[in-house]
C-alpha cells in the first residue's frame, strides 16, 4: 500500500487463496502463446477497482502544520495499550520540535501520492527522518507494441530539489503496466522500457526508481511458467544494473538505486505467485532493497487486523535466515512495509467497507467516543462502533502498535517502508 486510491494491490486473506486465472494457454513450455491471450475484461477490471481502492475522507481536515511540543510521544507517556479516544484527540496533531531526532536508526522509505496532498508537507517537514521517499508518480504502459512512460506532469522540482537537499533519496515509483509478452519477449522492448525509465532518472535528477511489477506479472500467469519467470527476474536484474551505472546528482558517493516492490509471503504456504526466497537472492546483487508489502491481511470478507505482528515475523522468516549474524546480509535490504492507513470494516453479513485515512480516524474518534482495545494475537488496537444498526471494526495504527512493528524492523536489522505518510497522524512521525 488513501483517498482516492491506496493501490494496497488485493486485500489478504488468510484462508487459501483460489489460483488467479491466467488465460488459456496451447503449451505449459510456449511462453510466447501464453502471453499472446489477452486478460478477460473482468480480471483488467478487478485489476483496476483493486489498484483505485479507498474512500474519500468524509471529515473536515484538520491543521496541515502540526502544533509543537518539547517532548516526544515516548516522553509524553503516549506509547501504551490503554488508549483513550479523548487522549488521541488532545495529543495527535502535536509533534517533538526536534525533527531531527531518529529513534529508529535504518532506512525509511517513505511513499507519497498525488490524491493525498498532505503527504508532500510532511516529508518535507520531517526529512530528515526518511532516508528515502518515494512520489507515486508513474505508471509505463504499453499499447501494442509501442511504450510510453506517463505521470511526467506530476513532477515538482521545487519539492525535490529541497527533498535532496534535505539529504532525502528522491526515488519515484513505477508501476510496470505493459503487457508483459511486449517487455519480456521482446528484446528491443525491454531494452527501451529500462531507457525510458533510466532516461526519465537523469533528466530529473532523481536518485533511482522504486519498480512495482510482480502483481500484474501474478495477474497475467508470467510467474506460472519457469522460462517468464525467469525473463521477469532478468529484467528486474538488467534494469538494476542500468540505474546503479549512473551516478546521483544529489550525491556524488551513490549511484542511482532501485526498491523493487514484492509481495508479503502467505501464510498458508507458498504458491508459484509468491516472491520467495530464491527470487531475493538471484535479485539481491542488482537491486538496492526490496519494499515488502507486510500490509493488508485482512479485508471486507475477513475483518481483522491490517499487518499481525505474527504475520510479519513469518513473512521475514520465510524470505531471510533466523535473525542473527547470517540474516544481516539480506535483511538490512527489506523495507518492512508500515501502513499509515486503517480499515473501517462492517460485521453485517456479507461485510464490507474499506480504507480510511488519519482524518476519517478522527472524525469517528470524534462522533462515538468509541473505547480503543488492545488485541495481543496481532498486537494492534481496534474499536467496535454502530451505526444506523449496523456493527463496524475499525482497526487503526496507534503509536503501541508502531512501535511494536519498529522494534520488530530493528530487530531483524531492516527498514521501514511506509504506505502512505500522508494519511497517518502527525505524531506518528515522532515514532520514527
Amino acid at each position: 500500500m488513501p483517498p482516492r486510491r491506496r493501490d494496497r494491490r488485493s486485500h489478504r486473506d488468510p484462508s487459501p487463496s483460489p489460483s488467479r486465472p491466467s488465460g488459456p494457454r496451447a503449451s505449459p513450455s510456449s511462453p510466447r502463446l501464453r502471453l499472446a491471450f489477452i486478460v478477460p475484461p473482468l480480471l483488467l477490471l478487478v485489476l483496476t477497482v483493486l489498484h483505485f481502492t479507498g474512500l474519500l475522507s468524509r471529515s473536515p481536515p484538520y491543521p496541515q502544520t502540526p502544533g509543537k511540543t518539547p517532548l516526544s510521544v515516548y516522553d509524553r507517556g503516549l506509547v501504551k495499550r490503554q488508549v483513550s479516544a479523548g487522549e488521541i484527540l488532545a495529543e495527535h496533531a502535536r509533534v517533538s520540535e526536534n525533527r531531527s531526532r531518529r529513534h529508529f536508526p535504518n532506512p525509511v522509505l517513505a511513499y507519497v501520492t498525488p490524491w493525498n496532498s498532505k503527504g508532500y508537507d510532511m516529508a518535507k517537514l520531517f526529512s530528515m527522518k526518511l532516508t528515502h521517499v518515494s512520489p507515486v508518480w508513474y505508471d509505463l504502459k504499453s499499447d501494442r507494441n509501442k511504450l510510453s512512460l506517463e505521470g511526467q506532469h506530476n513532477y515538482d522540482a521545487g519539492w525535490v530539489s529541497e527533498l535532496q537537499n534535505s539529504g532525502s533519496l528522491v526515488v519515484p515509483r513505477v508501476v510496470l503496466e505493459a503487457f508483459p509478452g511486449v517487455v519480456l519477449l521482446k528484446k528491443k522492448s525491454r531494452d527501451k522500457t529500462i531507457e525510458l525509465i533510466v532516461s526519465e532518472c537523469r533528466d530529473k535528477g532523481y536518485d533511482g526508481v522504486v519498480l512495482e511489477s510482480w502483481s500484474r506479472w501474478a495477474a497475467y500467469g508470467v510467474l506460472d511458467d519457469p522460462e517468464l519467470r525467469q525473463l521477469a527476474l532478468q529484467f528486474v536484474k538488467q534494469l538494476g544494473e542500468a540505474l546503479h551505472s549512473i551516478s546521483s546528482k544529489s550525491s556524488t558517493r551513490n549511484h542511482l538505486e532501485l526498491i523493487y516492490v514484492i509481495p508479503a509471503p502467505r501464510m498458508e504456504g507458498p504458491n508459484n505467485q509468491d516472491f520467495g526466497p530464491e527470487d531475493l537472492l538471484q535479485l539481491a546483487d542488482s537491486v538496492g532493497g526490496f519494499s515488502l508489502m507486510t500490509y493488508d491481511f485482512s479485508g471486507p470478507q475477513n475483518p481483522g487486523p491490517s499487518a499481525p505482528l505474527k504475520w510479519i515475523q513469518y513473512s521475514l522468516t520465510t524470505l531471510l535466515p533466523a535473525k542473527g549474524s547470517a540474516s544481516q546480509v539480506h535483511s538490512h535490504m527489506i523495507f518492512l512495509g508500515i501502513n499509515f492507513y486503517g480499515n473501517d470494516f462492517l460485521l453485517s453479513k456479507g461485510g464490507g467497507g474499506g480504507s480510511i485515512t488519519g482524518r476519517d480516524f478522527i472524525h469517528l474518534l470524534e462522533k462515538y467516543k468509541p473505547s480503543l482495545q488492545w488485541d495481543d494475537k496481532s498486537s494492534e488496537h481496534f474499536f467496535i462502533y454502530s451505526d444506523k444498526g449496523v456493527r463496524h471494526a475499525v482497526f487503526y495504527p496507534t503509536l503501541l502498535s508502531l512501535s511494536v512493528r519498529l522494534d520488530e524492523a530493528q530487530d531483524w536489522g531492516a527498514g521501514l517502508s511506509i504506505w502512505e505518510i500522508g494519511q497517518g497522524l502527525d505524531y506518528f512521525f515522532d515514532v520514527l
